[in-house]
C-alpha cells in the first residue's frame, strides 16, 4: 500500500481502536468477573456463584423493571413529543421561535437539569410554594412523595425534558435535506394535511437519519446513573445505580456480583432496543395500510395546537429549572411558604466556589482537552475519507455509535479494572481517555452534515490550481467550517462536562469534577452549594457556545457588506 494511502487509512484505524478497543477491552473485564474469574482478589477459577448471589438479591426484579420502563417510557415519549411537534409545525415562525429556546438546552447537562428539576417540583419546590398557602393552605411541606416516587414517574419526566431537545435537534438536521419543502407543496396541492404530509412522505425520507440516535438514547435512559440518583426511586432503585454501589462497596467480593449485574444491564438495554425495533416494526405496516386509505386529514389544527403543548411545557420546565438554580445559589434563607428568599447573601457562594476551584479546574482541563482531540479526530477522518472518495457510513458508523448503543456501566467496570491493572485508574489521562469515547461520536455527529453539504467544487477548483491536500483543508474548507467547527466542540465540551459515571469510575475518587460533586450534593441538605455547582455546569458549556457563535462574527466582520439585502 503506497505511503500516501496509509496516511489516509490512519484516522480510520486510531478511530477504531480508540472506540471499539476500550469497549471490547471493558465488556472482556466485565464478562471474566461476572463468571468469577478476578485473579487480583484471588478468584482464579470460573463459577456461577456471582451470578447466584446476583438473582438472591432483595428487589431485584424491581430495579429491573424501573430501568427498563422507565428508559423505555421516557424514549418512546420523548420521540412522539418532537415527531408530533414537527409534523405540525415545522417550516412555521412558532418553530423557529421554539428551536431558538430548545437549541440552548440541549448544553444543560444531565445532572444540572435533575438538580434544577427537584429544585422545581419537590414538595417544598417552587410551584408547591407559587400556590401557597394562599390557594392550598399549606404552611408547610406537604407529605406527598414527587421526588423518588416509586414507580419514578419524576424520573421519567427528568429523562424526557432533559432527551426531547436532543431528538429535536437531530430531526432538525434531518430535515435539512433537498425537496422536503417540496414535498409539502405537493402534499398541499392535493389536498393533505400538514401533519399527514409529514407522516406519510418526510417521516419516511428522515427517519433512517434518526434512528440511531434514537437508539442511543434508550440505551442511555435505560441504563442512566446521575439522573437516576437524584430523580428516581430508592426503595429500590432502579438497577444501575444499584450496580455502581455495590462496585464501590467495602466489602470487594461485591465486585464480581456487580460485573454479573452489568452483563444483567446490558441484557436490560438491549431487550428495551429490540422491543422498540418490534414498535417500529408494527409502526412501519400499520403506516404502509393507510398510504392506501386515501385519507387526507385536511382539518388537522386541533391536533396541531395538542402538539404544541407538551413541547411549550418542556420549554418553560427547563428555563424555570435553570432559573430556580441561579435564584439557590444567591439565597441565604428560604423558607417554606415564601415564593422567593427572605435574605441574599453572596458569601456562602463564594466559599463554595472555593472549595469547588479544584473541581472545576479539572472539570475545565478534561472538557478542552476532550472537546479538542475529538473535534480534530472528527475532521481529521473526514477530511481523510472525503479525499479518497468514501463515505463514513456502514460499519464505520456503527461503530462510531457503539459507545453510545451500549450502556456505559457494561464496560466501565471492566475498564476500570484495566486500568488497575495497568496503575492507570484514578489518573487525568485514564479519564481523558473514558471521556473521549463517548465524547467523539457526538462532535462526529455534530460535524458531519456540515461537512457532507459543503460544496466539493471548492476543492476540485483549488487542487485544479495546484493546491495540496492541506492547503485546501486549511484555506479552504476550515474557515468555510468556521461556525460548525466550533459549535462541535462547544457540543463536545458540553458533553464532557456531562460525563459523570466515566468520571467516577475510572477516575476512582482521586479525579473530581463539578458533575460528580453535584451529584453527590444533590443528596444533601445544602441546596445553596448543590445549586452552585449545578450552575457551573451550565456556565461551562454555555460560555464555550457564546464563544462559538461569537468568533466567526468577529472573524468574518468584514464580509457583512457581501449579504445580500433582500
Amino acid at each position: 500500500m503506497p505511503a500516501q494511502s496509509r496516511i489516509f487509512n490512519l484516522p480510520t484505524l486510531i478511530v477504531v481502536i480508540l472506540l471499539a478497543g476500550p469497549v471490547l477491552a471493558g465488556l472482556a473485564g466485565t464478562i471474566l468477573p461476572a463468571f468469577g474469574y478476578l485473579p487480583v482478589l484471588g478468584y482464579t477459577s470460573l463459577s456461577l456463584a456471582p451470578l447466584h448471589s446476583l438473582l438472591e438479591m432483595p428487589g431485584l426484579s424491581r430495579s429491573v423493571l424501573l430501568s427498563f420502563g422507565t428508559g423505555l417510557a421516557a424514549s418512546l415519549l420523548s420521540l412522539a413529543i418532537v415527531l408530533v411537534f414537527t409534523a405540525g409545525w415545522a417550516g412555521t415562525r412558532t418553530f423557529q421561535r421554539v428551536t431558538r429556546f430548545l437549541s440552548p438546552l440541549l448544553s444543560v447537562p444531565h445532572a444540572a437539569a435533575a438538580i434544577g428539576l427537584a429544585f422545581l417540583i419537590a414538595p417544598s419546590g417552587f410551584l408547591v410554594r407559587l400556590f401557597s398557602p394562599w390557594a392550598t393552605g399549606w404552611s408547610r411541606p406537604p407529605d406527598v412523595l414527587i421526588l423518588n416516587d416509586p414507580a419514578g414517574l419524576a424520573m421519567t419526566f427528568g429523562l424526557v425534558a432533559k432527551e426531547v431537545p436532543f431528538l429535536f435537534l437531530m430531526t432538525l438536521a434531518a430535515l435539512n435535506r433537498p425537496y422536503i419543502k417540496d414535498f409539502y407543496k405537493a402534499g398541499a396541492s392535493l389536498g393533505y394535511g400538514r401533519m399527514s404530509v409529514f407522516f406519510k412522505v418526510v417521516l419516511p425520507q428522515i427517519y433512517p437519519l434518526i434512528r440511531l440516535p434514537m437508539l442511543a438514547v434508550i440505551a442511555y435512559s435505560t441504563s442512566v446513573v446521575d439522573v437516576a440518583q437524584i430523580l428516581g426511586p430508592t426503595t429500590p432503585p432502579p438497577l444501575a445505580p444499584r450496580l455502581v454501589a455495590w462496585m464501590n462497596d467495602p466489602d470487594l467480593s461485591k465486585r464480581l456480583m456487580a460485573s454479573a449485574g452489568a452483563l444483567l444491564q446490558l441484557l436490560v438495554s438491549a431487550f428495551a432496543l429490540l422491543t422498540y425495533l418490534g414498535i417500529e416494526r408494527l409502526a412501519g405496516l400499520w403506516q404502509t395500510s393507510r398510504y392506501a386509505s386515501g385519507h387526507r386529514r385536511r382539518r388537522d389544527f386541533p391536533v396541531r395546537q395538542a402538539g404544541l403543548i407538551p413541547m411549550i411545557l418542556i420549554v418553560a420546565v427547563m428555563t424555570s429549572s435553570m432559573a430556580l438554580l441561579a435564584i439557590w445559589t444567591a439565597a441565604r434563607s428560604w423558607w417554606f411558604p415564601a415564593v422567593l428568599p427572605q435574605t441574599w447573601s453572596l458569601e456562602r457562594m463564594a466559599d463554595a466556589f472555593g472549595m469547588g476551584a479544584p473541581a472545576l479546574a479539572a472539570t475545565l482541563a478534561l472538557a478542552f482537552a476532550a472537546a479538542g482531540a475529538a473535534t480534530a479526530l472528527a475532521l481529521w477522518l473526514l477530511d481523510a475519507r472525503s479525499f479518497r472518495g468514501l463515505p463514513v457510513r456502514g460499519r464505520l458508523n456503527i461503530l462510531i455509535f457503539l459507545p453510545l448503543l451500549l450502556p456505559q456501566i457494561s464496560f466501565l467496570f471492566g475498564l476500570q479494572m484495566l486500568f488497575l491493572l495497568g496503575g492507570l485508574s484514578g489518573t487525568f489521562q485514564a479519564v481523558l481517555l473514558a471521556h473521549l469515547v463517548f465524547v467523539f461520536p457526538y462532535a462526529f455527529l455534530a460535524l458531519s452534515d456540515p461537512w457532507n453539504r459543503l460544496d466539493p467544487r471548492y476543492a476540485k477548483v483549488a487542487m485544479s490550481m495546484g493546491a495540496s491536500r492541506f492547503k485546501v483543508f486549511w484555506q479552504i474548507r476550515l474557515p468555510l467550517l468556521l461556525r460548525p467547527v466550533l459549535v462541535t466542540f462547544a457540543v463536545a465540551a458540553a458533553v464532557s462536562v456531562g460525563q459523570y459515571l466515566p468520571t467516577l469510575m475510572i477516575g476512582a475518587g482521586r479525579v473530581v469534577t463539578v458533575t460528580t460533586e453535584s451529584v453527590a450534593l444533590a443528596s444533601g441538605g445544602n441546596r445553596q452549594v448543590a445549586a452552585l455547582y449545578a450552575v457551573l455546569q451550565l456556565i461551562i458549556p454555555l460560555a464555550v457556545f457564546v464563544v462559538a457563535a461569537l468568533v466567526p462574527s468577529l472573524v468574518f466582520r468584514n464580509r457583512a457588506a457581501m449579504r445580500l439585502e433582500r
